[in-house]
């Protein structure tokens, strides 16, 4: 291991989006906590990874969800303290890991999720079956998962996306 990289295996140090601070994780429950994550399959120890890599619009948008939590949860004493390492982990964090089916088609789980579906919303292959999530069906994009995500909130993640049309343009 990498003296500088201390995530271990936990996530992929030379992918182009870890220069972004968006963490390319290799597991559904990373040990690390991460703001958010995005598991790839070629880095995954499993088959739960994305068969898609993120468009650069897509990255921006990760990179924008990480950036409002640290805003508003956090401020700047604790995102200096996060600039020390390379990727924004943060103790009180729950990790969000997102994940991308194909075009225009994501889900994202939480990581201490314990029952009910690996990911919201369902992937593909259990649509129109009875393993489906079926309050939220999809195929979803990225902007509408993360929407999904700040349900119970959603004044201040709109608000963060009107300030921020350059990466959600309305």
């Amino acid at each position: 291991m990498n003296a500088a990289w201390p995530f271990g295996t936990d996530a992929a140090e030379h992918d182009p989006l870890t220069k972004l601070r968006i963490p390319v994780v290799t597991s559904f429950n990373p040990d690390w906590k991460y703001i958010a994550a995005y598991i790839d399959v070629d880095t995954s120890r499993y088959s739960w990874g994305s068969t898609e890599r993120p468009t650069d619009a897509e990255a921006a948008m990760l990179r924008s969800y990480i950036d409002e939590y640290i805003d508003y949860f956090l401020g700047d004493r604790e995102r200096q303290r996060m600039l020390k390492r390379p990727l924004d982990v943060e103790g009180r964090v729950v990790t969000r890991v997102f994940i991308k089916y194909g075009t225009d088609d994501w889900g994202y789980r939480v990581a201490t999720w314990q029952y009910g579906p690996t990911y919201v919303p369902s992937g593909p292959k259990t649509r129109g079956t009875e393993h489906e999530y079926a309050k939220h069906r999809g195929p979803l994009t990225l902007e509408q998962v993360m929407d999904l995500d700040h349900d119970v909130y959603p004044k201040r993640w709109l608000d963060w996306k009107a300030a921020h049309p350059e990466v959600f343009p309305t």
